[in-house]
């Protein structure tokens, strides 16, 4: 009788006991891959979710010696002295033209560049291309920032001694308004471009040789196998990378961006940014920087679901 009833006792227990049972016993089971992703587990709660917590005194006059919880509430103050502010539509536009143009003209040209590395024979000649594409990646921001402006000084910049030497006008790349934003996003394109190619070429890795060789004997010639075979197959990696891209529309980084910025420039280089910097760390108005930083971040994530959405309407390529 007794044996019975301890048989019976765990089909007794409540449904959220059972569930704990069953994850904890999971959890036994399977503790190596549980140590395994605790590191990363504990870096985003830290360093993530942790100071998460600051975000109230967006909604606070924040005073360091009252600190965070004493700092009296202010509600949306900060948002609407941003919002009418004159310079509101300056930064939202510069922010967006920036990465628009960063968009249009960076985000083809790895996927361009990988169907090239894919078409090529293995050899000499492809690892050197693929290794001075890669190359400029592993530069530093500062270093790359003074690379430009010592190959686009109007006084001793080889860039501008070229243009000269061919017979024409060099403009004033630095200080000109006008070239900053070009200067920028192609600067960039020459870093990043070639390490963007590397997970393009992981997805074409995947494609059955069987289709390509069902196409020559059907006849195709190699600009019709990459456009019929290979673009199809990266379609998947490029959607998904599309949507991530989309969801950091006003995440344009400072850092180039700030050493590249000087007072003749900018008209066209102050972005949402450089603007919280200077406001948060320079004029120390922590409580005004943390609401227009706040401000940036929810419009990245309602467009990045908005364009989820979307995508996820048109076909089966989305984040979730």
């Amino acid at each position: 009788m007794q044996e019975a009833k301890s048989i019976a006792a765990p089909s007794m227990l409540p449904e959220p006991a059972k569930e704990k049972s069953r994850m904890g016993k999971r959890v036994l089971q399977n503790w190596e891959l549980y140590l395994f992703v605790a590191p990363a587990f504990f870096y985003f709660l830290i360093f993530s979710y942790g100071p998460m917590y600051g975000i109230q005194i967006a909604f606070k006059n924040f005073i360091p010696t009252k600190g965070i919880s004493g700092s009296p509430w202010v509600g949306f103050d900060h948002f609407i002295r941003f919002f009418d502010s004159y310079y509101f539509w300056d930064l939202i536009w510069n922010t967006l033209s920036i990465s628009l143009y960063e968009l249009a003209i960076g985000f083809p040209i790895p996927i361009i560049l990988a169907l090239a590395f894919n078409e090529l024979k293995g050899g000499s000649f492809k690892k050197m291309a693929q290794t001075v594409t890669y190359a400029p990646h592993f530069i530093s921001v500062v270093v790359m920032a003074g690379m430009i402006i010592t190959f686009l000084s109007p006084s001793s910049g080889i860039v501008t001694h070229l243009i000269e030497w061919l017979g024409f006008d060099a403009p004033d790349f630095l200080t000109d308004p006008k070239w900053f934003k070009t200067m920028y996003v192609f600067s960039g394109v020459w870093q990043s471009a070639g390490w963007g190619t590397i997970i393009y070429l992981a997805a074409l890795s995947g494609v059955d040789p069987g289709l390509h060789e069902a196409a020559i004997i059907d006849g195709a010639s190699r600009f019709q196998r990459v456009l019929h075979i290979n673009i199809p197959t990266i379609v998947p990696t490029m959607t998904i990378l599309l949507i991530l891209n989309m969801g950091s529309l006003l995440g344009v980084g400072f850092e180039k961006i700030l050493l590249l910025q000087n007072s003749l420039n900018m008209e066209s280089s102050d972005v949402i940014s450089t603007f919280v910097y200077r406001s948060g760390l320079v004029d120390a108005q922590y409580s005004f920087s943390t609401a227009i930083g706040l401000f940036n971040s929810v419009i990245n994530a309602i467009v990045l679901v908005v364009v989820n959405q979307i995508v996820r309407r048109t076909n089966e390529n989305s984040l979730w």
